[in-house]
């Protein structure tokens, strides 16, 4: 479904662009488009005054998986959950931090946007098939607009990101270009 407007009360929503997974993706030409559209994104946002929501990870679900780590898997470096210098973090952001795939399972983001008067949020980050689709699958249960800035997300499986864009987030909402949110956001202030 293309995009049809940008409610009054819109949040973007950028989801794990912190330095231990985008360095690990760096060499990754989507993972750099990515992080090069949602930063654009977060710059258009503030200069529209519309909240900017940015989330990095710290854990995982407890819940035995075909692909949990093992029991010797070290713990991360530090500085692996902190936000990459490209999103210039401002004052006025709003900073959640979940320990589960979406970001809003237990970290009061549904909370803050409601206080906000949100009605709609844009999602952007990595992965697109693992954070992001759950944040919009999430976002979507509570009731929010969804658009999904799917230039401005990337995924480490090709195929996995391709699914979600095509398959599942067209049931969840609005796919829209970076260009395309900008433009709508310009049109709708």
């Amino acid at each position: 479904m293309p995009l049809t407007t940008i409610d009054p009360s819109t949040a973007l929503v950028v989801v794990d662009l912190q330095k231990g997974i985008v360095s690990a993706l760096a060499d990754d030409p989507i993972t750099t488009a990515a992080v090069k559209q949602a930063t654009h994104l977060a710059t258009q946002f503030r200069r529209h005054g519309l909240p900017v929501v940015l989330v990095n990870v710290t854990g995982r679900a407890p819940g035995r998986t075909d692909t949990s780590r093992s029991a010797n898997t070290p713990s991360p470096p530090a500085g692996w959950a902190d936000l990459i210098d490209e999103l210039d973090v401002q004052s006025t952001d709003h900073l959640i931090t979940k320990r589960r795939r979406s970001a809003f399972h237990d970290t009061g983001l549904d909370t803050l946007l409601r206080d906000l008067g949100v009605t709609q949020v844009v999602l952007t980050g990595i992965a697109t098939s693992s954070g992001v689709e759950s944040t919009a699958r999430s976002a979507s249960d509570h009731g929010y607009h969804v658009v999904l800035a799917t230039d401005a997300m990337g995924d480490p499986d090709p195929e996995a990101h391709r699914h979600s864009v095509e398959r599942v987030f067209p049931k969840l909402g609005e796919t829209a270009t970076t260009a395309e949110v900008v433009d709508m956001a310009e049109a709708t202030r």
